[in-house]
């Protein structure tokens, strides 16, 4: 019963270590500003329109290919 005991308290000193360094971490990173998130933001945005419509011609044609050999035969 002993050993449980200490198990228990281990792991919460562990969990509290764990948050006490995340918490270090975190106040040792660069943080953006606010205009650089939005500018980033809006360039992933805009990647990921591109990529949208790339892959959407894409599919749209295969689709027609596949149509047309399965016609075809």
């Amino acid at each position: 019963m002993a050993e449980n005991n200490s198990v228990k308290r281990g792991f919460g000193k562990k969990a509290k270590n764990f948050f006490l360094e995340t918490k270090s971490e975190l106040a040792k990173a660069t943080w953006p500003s606010g205009s650089q998130l939005i500018h980033n933001t809006g360039i992933i945005l805009v990647f990921i329109a591109v990529v949208a419509v790339i892959l959407s011609v894409l599919d749209i044609g295969f689709s027609k290919l596949f149509q047309f050999i399965t016609n075809w035969l």
